[in-house]
């Protein structure tokens, strides 16, 4: 049996992003039971840095990423870890309400916000449809980014690696007990004891809790769809920034490498599984983007879907369980996982070893309190 201090299973961008954190003061090992790091949710991500969604704790947690993102560690050997992409938000006349609000929201958070007309919002995407049914205004963001997540992974794994962790692919749990000292953690070829075992398993989180007969934090895991599809011969989109209804039923679009990719933004319950697109929602997908736009989606070119998980008020969970000590929840990221994995790391780092409360995440108003998982069980 291999012993280990700290043992984190799941290798998103959660769980990877705090194991280089805790190997920097303790020996960790991370387990993933897929060949590569991010094959679930944190690989299916639109990965783009924005302030439009979430409440003041996951903007604060976004705000507190910034720095990570525009100087990660050992940066100068990397390439950027973004790239600029302004954002817009739009409403109907309908939603004007909607748009109302989150300026507000966002102006608390981000300095680069403006509002746009119609006029102003078709000449940042001329295909967008303005006026009677159709955009009536709009809020830009020129601090937003499109992150990447594939060097996201890795700058974390070789910071990881750098601190002495380790990473174990084709290790995916099959038991989880206490033996009175230690977590004894079964994988399909290994068996592990550690003192500390952190639950960052995404959409599997609550069913590991199960096995392990910790008490689940609620979380809901979600289906959202993705397409890309060839915007028409001639047009150039690279400009063009992330495209979003302030509205729920609505869509978001952006470029990405010559095409444009849009999401239903569906939220469809869905078991922990490998999760694969739906023709309702690709449907739905083209759909949206032809009633808010005058383009046509002739030809899908590709298609995905990702899990993303909640628990009841949204906001990802950090802390050790109130009812198994040595079990530490990393979970619940929802669609802003990889926008807040920094700040979120930092925040395990300091609950886990006991360490005062980073001043950077104080001075974006997040506190302990909004993240610990005692909050779940009232």
């Amino acid at each position: 049996m291999r012993r280990v201090d700290i043992l984190v299973i799941g290798g998103g961008i959660a769980g990877v992003s705090a194991a280089a954190r805790f190997a920097q003061r303790s020996e960790t090992i991370l387990l993933e039971r897929e060949s590569a790091l991010g094959y679930h949710s944190s690989g299916r991500s639109a990965t783009f840095y924005h302030f439009g969604i979430g409440d003041d704790a996951v903007r604060g947690l976004t705000a507190a990423s910034r720095h990570f993102f525009a100087n990660p560690p050992g940066g100068e050997e990397l390439p950027p870890l973004w790239q600029t992409k302004s954002a817009m938000f739009f409403a109907t006349a309908e939603t004007m309400d909607q748009l109302t609000a989150l300026e507000t929201e966002m102006r608390r958070f981000s300095d680069n916000i403006s509002q746009v007309g119609p006029a102003e919002m078709q000449a940042i995407v001329p295909v967008l449809k303005v006026g009677t049914g159709g955009a009536v205004a709009g809020l830009v963001d020129t601090g937003g980014r499109k992150l990447d997540a594939d060097l996201l992974l890795q700058a974390n794994a070789r910071a990881l690696r750098a601190a002495g962790g380790e990473i174990h692919f084709h290790a995916g749990v099959t038991g989880i007990a206490h033996d009175g000292s230690d977590w004894i953690v079964d994988t399909v070829e290994e068996s592990y004891a550690a003192r500390i075992v952190v639950n960052a398993a995404g959409a599997w989180a609550d069913e590991f809790a199960a096995i392990a007969g910790v008490r689940p934090l609620g979380l809901i895991p979600l289906r959202r769809t993705i397409i890309g599809f060839d915007p028409p011969q001639g047009l150039d989109v690279s400009d063009w920034p992330f495209l979003k209804t302030v509205f729920d039923d609505g869509f978001y679009m952006l470029p990405d490498a010559g095409r444009l990719l849009a999401s239903p933004m569906d939220v469809t319950p869905s078991p922990a599984c490998d999760a694969q697109p739906e023709d309702y929602e690709t449907a739905l997908a083209a759909w949206r983007v032809e009633e808010a736009t005058t383009l046509s989606v002739d030809r899908i070119a590709l298609k995905w879907a990702g899990l993303r998980s909640f628990v009841a008020d949204k906001v990802p969970t950090a802390g050790f369980a109130p009812d198994a000590p040595g079990f530490f929840w990393l979970a619940g990221q929802g669609g802003y996982g990889l926008q807040t994995s920094p700040a979120m790391a930092l925040a395990a780092e300091a609950l886990l070893f006991d360490l005062p409360w980073p001043e950077l995440l104080r001075e974006h108003g997040v506190e302990p309190r909004q993240i610990r998982p005692e909050r779940l069980y009232v």
